[in-house]
C-alpha cells in the first residue's frame, strides 16, 4: 500500500505541473502525461497483457488498457493519466478496505502458538508445537499462548479466552480442567498434559476455518462472477459499435468524436464497484462476526442466515447449561446440611453426572473411613453403611421397594429420596439451569421474523416441555434418540418455502449428523468439540445463545449493504452509459462512474467492520 501510495502521490505531482504550467513547448507537456501515466499505469498494462496472454481478456485491467490507450491516441493525454490515476485512487481505497478486513480477521489469527515450552531435565526447551506429542507435559508462563489442548495437572491460573470467544471475563483456571489452545495465560505457571496433536488442537482447526472460509461463495458473489464474465465483452462489442457505426451512417460525424464516446463508454462499463465491493462485504462480515466470537465458515452461509425460516434447537448444553446443580434440599427431622452431607457421603464411589452434582454442591472433604459398605442398585439408586446408618439414595422405586413412606416432590428435575435407617428423611432435587439469555434468545428471534423455533431433545416429556414452555419455544419433540432428531428435522426441512432456511444450533458433541443436515448448522461453545467444528457451518465461541440473534443481525446487515452497492453502482452506470453514449458526459463524468462509485461502495462495505449495533 505505501509503494502504491508513493506512485500516486508521484503520478499526481507530474500531472499537476503539466496541467498548471502548461510548457511552451507542448512535447515537455507531453512526456510529462506519459510519464506520469506510465508510473500509475504500468501495472494495470502489464496484468493486461498477461491475462491477455492466459485468455482472460475481458476485465477490468483490459477496459481500463484499451480505454487510456485510446484517449492517448486521440490526443486526450491529460484525461488518460487522469481517468488511470483515478483508477489507481481507487485501487488504493480497495487494499486499504481490504487490509482493515483482514486485520479483523488476522486478529484471530494472533492465536497461533510460536511454541511450546517442555521440561527437559529441569530445564524447559522451546519447541516447535508441532513436534509436540499427546502425553507430553508442557509448561506455560504468565504471558504465554497455551500452544495446545490439554488438562491442567499442576498449578492454578487465570486465562484470557478474549481471542477464542470474544469475551473479555477473564477464566479462572486450576489442576484437573481442561483448556483450549490459543488462550493466554496472565498469571501463574501452569503444567498442562498434551491430550490432541497440534493439528487436531482447536487453535489449528480454527485458523484452518478461518483462512479458508472465503473459498466458499455465496449466491450473491456467484452472480457477480457470472455478471462480470458475460457482460464486459457485451460493453467490449457495444464500444466498438459505438467507435466505427455512427461515423458511417451519420452526416458530418467524425471517428475522433465517436471513439472518445466508446472510450468513455469502456471506462464507465467497468464493473470495479461490483467485483470489489460486494466480496468486500462479505469478506467485512465474516471478519466482523469473529470480532464478536462467532465463526462463519463461508460467505454462503452468512448469506443463507438472512433467510433463516425455522430455528430449531437441541436442549442440554444449548438452551440449558448442561450441568446438573442441586436446586433444592427438603429435610424432615433433618437439617438440609445434615441431608446433603450423608447423601455426598453416600454418593462418594459413584461417577454418575447427578453423584457429581450432589458432591460439588456438599463441597467439603468426605473421610472415606466413614463409609463401610457401598452398592449401586441398577435403575433404583444407592444403599450404604455410614456410620452405623443404613442410607438409601434413590427414586421412588428404591423407597417402594424397601416399603419407606415418603413425601412426593412434584417439582420438576431429578429427585434424590433418601431414608436413613428405613425411614424416609427427606428429598433433594437436581437440575439442568436454562441459560440466562434463552429466553430473550427466543424473544428476539421472534422479532427478527423467525416463524418457528423448535426444541428437540431426548430428555423426559415434562422436562422437554417444562424448558420450552419458560423461554417461548413454539415446538418441542422429547426423548428422541439422534435419529430421531434427524426425522423430525427432515420433516420440518419440508414445511419451510423454496428461499427459506433451517437454522439447526446444537452443542456439537452429539448433533453432528443433524447439524449437516440442516440447511445452517450452528454449533454451541463447541470449541472443545472436534465433531462441532467439522460439522457446523458456523462456531459461537461461547456458551451464549444470544450470539445467534448477532449472528443473524449480521448477516443482514450484509445482505441490506450488498444489495445497496448493487443498485447503486448498476443505477449510475446506467445512466451514466446513456448519457456517454448520446455524447452527453466527458471522461470526467466517466470516471466518476467508475472510480467515484467503486470508493462510495468501498467505504459502504467497510460498515461491515462495526459490530457495536449488532453485538
Amino acid at each position: 500500500m505505501k509503494k502504491k501510495a508513493i506512485k500516486i502521490i508521484i503520478a499526481l505531482i507530474l500531472y499537476l505541473l503539466a496541467i498548471i504550467i502548461k510548457f511552451e513547448n507542448e512535447l515537455i507537456n507531453d512526456i510529462i502525461f506519459i510519464v506520469s501515466y506510465i508510473i500509475v499505469g504500468f501495472e494495470i498494462l502489464k496484468k493486461a497483457i498477461r491475462n491477455i496472454c492466459r485468455g482472460k481478456v475481458f476485465d477490468e485491467n483490459f477496459l481500463m488498457a484499451v480505454a487510456t490507450l485510446g484517449a492517448f491516441g486521440i490526443g486526450e493525454y491529460p484525461e488518460a493519466v487522469a481517468v488511470m490515476l483515478f483508477y489507481q485512487i481507487g485501487e488504493l481505497f480497495q487494499s486499504y478496505a481490504v487490509d482493515k478486513s483482514r486485520k479483523s480477521i488476522s486478529s484471530l489469527m494472533d492465536i497461533r502458538p510460536d511454541y511450546a515450552n517442555i521440561d527437559k531435565n529441569g530445564k524447559l526447551e522451546k519447541v516447535n508445537p508441532e513436534e509436540v506429542k499427546i502425553g507430553e507435559i508442557i509448561v506455560v508462563k504468565p504471558g504465554e499462548k497455551i500452544p495446545l489442548d490439554g488438562k491442567v495437572v499442576e498449578g492454578k491460573s487465570t486465562l484470557d479466552t478474549k481471542a477464542l470467544t470474544g469475551e473479555s471475563l477473564p477464566k479462572e483456571v486450576e489442576e484437573g480442567e481442561d483448556v483450549l489452545s490459543g488462550c493466554i495465560n496472565i498469571n501463574g505457571v501452569i503444567k498442562i498434559k498434551v491430550t490432541k496433536g497440534y493439528g487436531e488442537s482447536t487453535v489449528s482447526k480454527i485458523l484452518d476455518l478461518v483462512e479458508n472460509a472465503s473459498n466458499k461463495k455465496s449466491k450473491s458473489e456467484n452472480f457477480i462472477t457470472k455478471f462480470a464474465k458475460y457482460y464486459t465483452p457485451i460493453v467490449v462489442i457495444v464500444a466498438v459499435i459505438l467507435a466505427i457505426v455512427p461515423p458511417l451512417i451519420i452526416k458530418g460525424a467524425t471517428f475522433s468524436e465517436w471513439v472518445y464516446r466508446a472510450l468513455s463508454f469502456l471506462v464507465v462499463s467497468c464493473p470495479c464497484a461490483l467485483v470489489i465491493s460486494i466480496p468486500l462485504s462479505f469478506f467485512g462480515g465474516i471478519g466482523g462476526a469473529s470480532k464478536i466470537g462467532i465463526l462463519i465458515k463461508g460467505s454462503n452461509y452468512l448469506e443463507a442466515l438472512s433467510n433463516t425460516e425455522i430455528a430449531v434447537f437441541d436442549k442440554t448444553g444449548t438452551l440449558t447449561k448442561g450441568v446438573f446443580e442441586v436446586q433444592k434440599i427438603h429435610g424432615e427431622g433433618i437439617s438440609e446440611e445434615e441431608l446433603l452431607k450423608i447423601a455426598a457421603y453416600a454418593e462418594n464411589y459413584s461417577n454418575h453426572p447427578i453423584s457429581k452434582s450432589i458432591k460439588e454442591a456438599y463441597k467439603k472433604e468426605i473421610d472415606e473411613k466413614k463409609i463401610t459398605d457401598s452398592q449401586e442398585l441398577s435403575g433404583l439408586g444407592i444403599k450404604a453403611r455410614i456410620e452405623d446408618k443404613e442410607v438409601l439414595v434413590g427414586n421412588e422405586k428404591l423407597m417402594k421397594e424397601n416399603k419407606i413412606e415418603y413425601t412426593k416432590c412434584n417439582e420438576i428435575g431429578t429427585i434424590l429420596y433418601i431414608a436413613i435407617n428405613q425411614k424416609f428423611s427427606g428429598y433433594i432435587l437436581i437440575s439442568d439451569k436454562i441459560k440466562e439469555d434463552a429466553k430473550k434468545t427466543i424473544e428476539e428471534l421472534k422479532k427478527n421474523n423467525i416463524k418457528q423455533t423448535v426444541m428437540l431433545t431426548g430428555d423426559k416429556k415434562e422436562v422437554g416441555e417444562y424448558v420450552a414452555k419458560e423461554i417461548g419455544i413454539d415446538k418441542v419433540y422429547t426423548e428422541l434418540l439422534p435419529d430421531g432428531k434427524v426425522e423430525k428435522v427432515e420433516e420440518l426441512l419440508k414445511t419451510k418455502t423454496e428461499k427459506g432456511k433451517l437454522a439447526f444450533v446444537g452443542d456439537g458433541i452429539n448433533d453432528a449428523p443433524v447439524l449437516t443436515l440442516a440447511d445452517i448448522g450452528i454449533a454451541m461453545g463447541g470449541l472443545g468439540s472436534d465433531s462441532a467444528i467439522e460439522a457446523a457451518d458456523i462456531v459461537i465461541m461461547t456458551d451464549e445463545p444470544s450470539k445467534i440473534i448477532s449472528a443473524i443481525k449480521l448477516s443482514k446487515k450484509t445482505m441490506r449493504i450488498v444489495k445497496e452497492n448493487i443498485v447503486f453502482a448498476i443505477s449510475i452506470k446506467i445512466l451514466v452509459l446513456i448519457l456517454t453514449a448520446f455524447g452527453l458526459s466527458t471522461m470526467w463524468e466517466a470516471v466518476f462512474a467508475d472510480v467515484g462509485v467503486s470508493i462510495i461502495a468501498i467505504i459502504n462495505s467497510l460498515r461491515m467492520l462495526k459490530t457495536k449495533d449488532i453485538s
